[in-house]
């Protein structure tokens, strides 16, 4: 009788074992892989997109999360470039992951990109037509031809740079982002 009860307490603590909560502390890292291209120039604040974990989610020794399980994530700041200034930026941040089929809200840090400096290629752009226009002022109308020439050669390089010139965060599909937790989070 007492190998009956004992295995039936074993039995039972097993499965009370098993329906035990896992929690994700906070500053776990987690890593996800984008599953979709995501651009300041099209994002919203609020827009959703998917991932899978890059990595096993481990705490404690413990998987929780297999690589490639599913996570969701959402856009946090989208802000477009300008043409002459101000690169786009966007910064995202996961909202939930799966663990043991279960979707677990969760609270991370946000990733941030910006798009690449204007500056560069404004200022190649804009010299450039200058340069352009007092070669071409120097050979038809001598020095004034010249200055009058670079004007308007600087002038239709910075038309150029305001039509090419933007400059988009973007973060590319299949990217792989790292996260950490800012709330511990409980996988029921």
């Amino acid at each position: 009788m007492l190998g009956k009860t004992l295995r039936h307490s074993v039995v039972l603590l097993t499965l009370t074992l098993g329906a035990v909560a896992q929690t994700i502390p906070a500053r776990t890292a987690i890593s996800a892989r984008i599953e979709q291209e995501l651009s300041s120039g099209t994002a919203k604040v609020g827009d959703r997109f998917d991932a899978t974990l890059a990595r096993d989610l481990v705490v404690h020794g413990k998987t929780l999360a297999r690589a490639g399980s599913p996570a969701r994530g959402k856009v946090t700041l989208a802000k477009s470039s300008g043409r002459l200034h101000a690169p786009g930026q966007i910064s995202v941040r996961l909202t939930s992951v799966q663990v043991e089929g279960k979707t677990v809200p969760i609270s991370t840090t946000s990733y941030h990109l910006q798009g690449k400096s204007h500056t560069k290629s404004n200022a190649t752009k804009i010299g450039g037509g200058a340069a352009i226009g007092a070669l071409i002022g120097g050979i038809a109308g001598g020095c004034k031809g010249a200055a009058i020439w670079a004007g308007a050669g600087g002038a239709a390089g910075t038309g150029v740079a305001a039509a090419t010139g933007k400059e988009e965060a973007i973060i590319p599909a299949e990217k792989t982002l790292s996260f950490a937790t800012t709330a511990a989070a409980t996988a029921k």
